[in-house]
């Protein structure tokens, strides 16, 4: 359940808890992220849960219950913004904070890009656009993403191909302006240094879907040793500094050992113990790595 206070009073509330803890003592109390805290809350992005909202007004000793507008079933988000513009008429499903909405924030984070230009006082496009290869990633769109954004935001994503590469679209004001709303920013994202939202750090395994989106886009599965085709290595290389060491941190978070970053954009996974883990508890969604996983587990001639 989460709870929709009126404009203000979260804030207010939250300030008020806050008067003789910092932010980490807070956010402890809470058992939360102290960013998540500190950014999206604090600011109104997010709504509190219903647990979060008692043990507020535990620590204030003030009840906020006439200030509660709405008690919404853990849908999440808050639409910004006037009316949706034209070309975005569908009305987006509010998504719920799980699995699924981690591991597609972690393709878009990977392969992705927010994207909306004006054309004069009017906005143009509201995009989000995830690339891939022609051939290679024609199921993980198709198949995979495709699906997992209409199940979750009710929008039939789009396949657009040029002459060496493919896109999947999706196209609404709404979702652009949710994906803003979790401070994903738009546009270049190594000049923006965009990383993974702080909703996800609340539970281990928001943040292992939100790897596995992260690994099907920009990681890699391949051979140690030609000797011993148990010997794998994954890889995961971005040029986003910031977005390659939260990734790394994340492993850590749910009991990984990566390698150290080289050349500020690649770190490995590379213990047999880390592999093992890899698959049984996070795997791939993305086809060409599943194939790639079994051309590599044959037996040699």
């Amino acid at each position: 359940m989460r709870i929709k206070l009126k404009e203000g009073k979260q804030k207010e509330l939250i300030l008020l808890s806050k008067n003789n803890f910092t932010w980490k003592e807070l956010a402890n109390q809470l058992k939360i992220n102290y960013q998540y805290l500190s950014r999206d809350l604090k600011n109104e992005r997010m709504f509190l849960s219903e647990e979060s909202y008692k043990k507020l007004c535990k620590i204030t000793k003030i009840n906020y219950d006439e200030f509660v507008e709405k008690e919404l079933d853990d849908n999440w988000g808050k639409s910004k913004g006037g009316k949706i513009s034209r070309g975005s008429k569908i009305k987006l499903t509010k998504p719920i904070i799980n699995e699924k909405l981690a591991e597609f924030i972690g393709a878009v984070l990977g392969d992705g890009n927010i994207t909306y230009y004006k054309k004069g006082k009017k906005i143009g496009v509201y995009q989000i656009r995830i690339a891939g290869d022609l051939e290679k990633d024609k199921d993980y769109h198709l198949n995979h993403l495709k699906n997992i954004c209409k199940e979750i935001f009710n929008l039939e994503a789009k396949e657009i191909i040029s002459s060496h590469e493919r896109f999947l679209n999706c196209s609404s004001k709404e979702l652009v302006e949710f994906f803003i709303g979790m401070g994903l920013k738009s546009g270049n994202k190594i000049k923006n240094q965009t990383t993974i939202p702080s909703w996800i750090w609340e539970k281990d395994s928001y943040i292992k879907a939100c790897l596995k989106g992260l690994i099907d886009t920009d990681g890699s599965i391949f051979k140690m040793s030609n000797k011993d085709p148990n010997l794998l290595r994954i890889s995961f290389t971005n040029y986003n500094e910031t977005l390659l060491e939260d990734t790394r941190k994340g492993f850590i978070k749910v009991g990984f050992s990566p390698s150290k970053i080289i050349l500020n954009k690649q770190f490995f996974i590379s213990k047999k113990s880390d592999i093992s883990k890899y698959l049984k508890e996070i795997g791939f969604s993305n086809l060409k790595h599943k194939e790639r996983l079994k051309t590599l587990q044959s037996p040699m001639v």
